[in-house]
C-alpha cells in the first residue's frame, strides 16, 4: 500500500467511525489515536528507507515527514478531545442544571479539537498532492448534542 493510500484508508476509517460525546466516544478516539499512531511511525520509518535506500528519495522522504507532521497534530487534537469525553462518559455527568451547563462547554471543545484534528488529516492528505475532500472526519454531526429533559410550552 503506498503511503497515501494507507493516510486515505486510516481517513476514511475515521470517518466511518464518529466520535460521541459519551463512553463509546471516549472508545472511539483511543482506537483513532491508536490508528494514527501507527500511521505516523509506518510514515517514519518510509522515510528511513527513503534516506538510506533509495538515492533520490529526499523528495520523498520530505513529503512523507511532512505528512508525519500533520498525523502528529491530529494525534494531538484527539489526544486533548480526551479530557472532555473522559468527563462527558461519566455516569451522572448531566444530573443537575448546573452539569448540563458544563456539558455544553465540554461538548464545545470536543467538537474544537475533533474539527483541528479534521483540518490536520486534510492537511495530510494534500501533502500527497491529492485533492481536499469535501467533510473532513468527525467535524460534522460528530458529538451528539445533549437533548433537554424538559421542553418549554410556547
Amino acid at each position: 500500500m503506498k503511503p497515501h493510500e494507507a493516510v486515505d484508508a486510516v481517513i476514511a476509517d475515521l470517518r466511518d467511525h464518529r466520535v460521541t460525546g459519551d463512553g463509546h466516544g471516549l472508545f472511539t478516539a483511543s482506537r483513532h489515536i491508536d490508528l494514527l499512531c501507527h500511521l505516523a511511525a509506518r510514515m517514519a520509518g518510509d522515510i528511513e528507507y527513503q534516506l538510506v535506500h533509495n538515492a533520490s528519495g529526499l523528495v520523498a522522504a520530505k513529503t512523507l515527514g511532512q505528512t508525519a507532521g500533520h498525523l502528529g497534530r491530529a494525534i494531538a487534537h484527539y489526544t486533548l478531545a480526551l479530557a472532555p469525553l473522559a468527563t462527558l462518559a461519566q455516569p451522572g455527568a448531566r444530573a443537575t442544571l448546573q452539569q448540563q451547563f458544563d456539558a455544553i462547554a465540554h461538548h464545545s471543545h470536543l467538537r474544537v479539537h475533533l474539527a483541528d484534528a479534521g483540518r490536520a488529516l486534510a492537511a495530510a492528505r494534500a501533502c500527497h498532492g491529492l485533492p481536499h475532500r469535501s467533510a473532513p472526519p468527525n467535524t460534522t454531526n460528530a458529538v451528539a448534542a445533549p437533548s433537554p429533559a424538559v421542553r418549554r410550552r410556547s
